[in-house]
C-alpha cells in the first residue's frame, strides 16, 4: 500500500468528502491560497474555488458561529482553527450553541459541522500555540471530540466525523503532518467510539492518545529486549470513548499506564483511570494505576524545558519498568 503523510491524508480526506458532497467546505483562516498554517488545505481552492474553500478574517467566534449556523441549514461544514489554543475564542459559539441545539430541538435540528484544529507542542512555539485543550470539549455533552495518532486513522476518522449528524471536535497534533503511513487511495470510514489495540502484549496495558501513541510504540520496543511486552491502545475517539477493550486488556495485564500530552490535572487520562477504577477490572490490578502528562505549566518556549514539561519515550520506558517490577 503506498504511503502518504498525515497532512496528505486529511487534505485527501477533505478532497474527496467534497468530491463526493456539494454540502461539504472548508473554512478558516488562510485556508484557501496560503493552503492553511501547515500546509493541510493546499491546492483545494484551485480545484474547488473561493466559494466552497473560504478564507475568513480573524475571527475564531465567527467560524464557529458560521460553522454552526450552515450546518443547521443542512450544509456540512469543515472549519479550521489555526491553532488549537485560539479556540478559547470561540467557546460560546461551540460550547453554548452547538453542543446543546440538537438536544433542545428535540432531534429536530442537527448540527453536522467538523472543527479542526493543529493541538499540541514539540514545535517550539511557546505557550499560547501549544496547547492540548482536548478536555475541555470532552466535558462538554453534545460535542464529538477525536484525536488521530496516524495517516490511516486520520483519513477514515476525518471521513466519518464529517459523515455524523452531530458537531465533532477534531484534534491533529502539529508533530504528526509529516509523519508518513499507509493509507489506502479509496474512500473508507472508520466509526467514531471504537478503540484501537496497536500492540499486543501481556505485562502491562497502556493507554496512549495522538503523539502518545507512536513514543508507547517505540518504548514497547525498548523494552521487548528486556522482556518486558506493553499492550499499547489508542482510544482514537475521546469521546464517546470505547472501554471495552482497555478493560478487557487491563485484565489481562494486571497493570495500567495511561499517557498523554496536555496536563496532568483534568486530563482526559484521569477519566481512562476512573473507568478502569470503576469496572471489572478493578479486581485484576496487580499495581497502582499511573498517568504520565504533562507538567502544570504553561508550555515553555525554551526547547530543552519545553520537552522537560511533556512526556518522552524515555519517561514511559522508565514508568513502564517501574510498573512490571513493582517499584513503585
Amino acid at each position: 500500500m503506498r504511503e502518504i503523510t498525515y497532512a496528505e491524508a486529511v487534505r485527501e480526506a477533505l478532497r474527496q468528502a467534497m468530491e463526493a458532497d456539494d454540502r461539504v467546505f472548508l473554512i478558516g483562516e488562510d485556508v484557501g491560497v496560503y493552503g492553511g498554517a501547515f500546509g493541510v488545505s493546499a491546492g483545494l481552492v484551485d480545484q474547488f474555488g473561493t466559494e466552497r474553500i473560504i478564507d475568513t478574517p480573524i475571527s475564531e467566534a465567527g467560524i464557529a458561529g458560521a460553522i454552526t449556523g450552515a450546518a443547521m441549514t443542512g450544509m456540512r461544514p469543515v472549519g479550521e482553527i489555526q491553532f488549537m489554543d485560539f479556540v478559547t475564542l470561540s467557546m460560546e459559539q461551540l460550547v453554548l450553541q452547538a453542543a446543546k441545539i440538537r438536544y433542545m430541538f428535540g432531534g429536530k435540528a442537527t448540527v453536522p459541522f467538523v472543527l479542526r484544529m493543529p493541538g499540541g507542542a514539540g514545535t517550539g512555539a511557546a505557550a499560547q500555540h501549544s496547547e492540548s485543550l482536548e478536555s475541555w470539549f470532552v466535558h462538554v455533552p453534545g460535542l464529538k471530540v477525536v484525536a488521530p495518532s496516524t495517516p490511516y486513522d486520520a483519513k477514515g476518522l476525518l471521513l466519518a466525523a464529517i459523515q455524523d449528524d452531530n458537531p465533532v471536535i477534531f484534534v491533529e497534533h502539529k508533530l504528526l503532518y509529516k509523519q508518513k503511513g499507509p493509507v489506502p487511495e479509496e474512500m473508507y470510514t472508520i466509526p467514531l467510539g471504537q478503540s484501537n489495540v496497536v500492540r499486543q502484549g501481556q505485562h502491562l496495558t497502556v493507554v496512549a492518545t495522538s503523539v502518545m501513541v507512536s513514543r508507547a510504540l517505540e518504548a514497547g520496543k525498548q523494552l521487548a529486549e528486556e522482556g518486558i511486552e506493553l499492550e499499547v491502545i489508542d482510544p482514537r475517539t475521546l469521546k464517546p470513548m470505547d472501554c471495552g477493550p482497555i478493560v478487557e486488556s487491563v485484565k489481562k495485564t494486571g497493570r495500567l499506564l495511561v499517557v498523554h500530552e496536555a496536563v496532568r490535572t483534568g486530563g482526559f487520562g484521569g477519566e481512562i483511570v476512573a473507568s478502569v477504577a470503576e469496572s471489572e477490572a478493578f479486581d485484576y490490578l496487580e499495581a497502582p494505576i499511573r498517568r504520565l502528562a504533562a507538567r502544570d505549566i504553561p508550555v515553555p518556549y525554551n526547547k530543552k524545558l519545553e520537552a522537560a514539561m511533556i512526556p518522552q519515550i524515555e519517561d514511559i520506558v522508565a514508568e513502564a519498568r517501574r510498573l512490571v517490577k513493582g517499584e513503585y
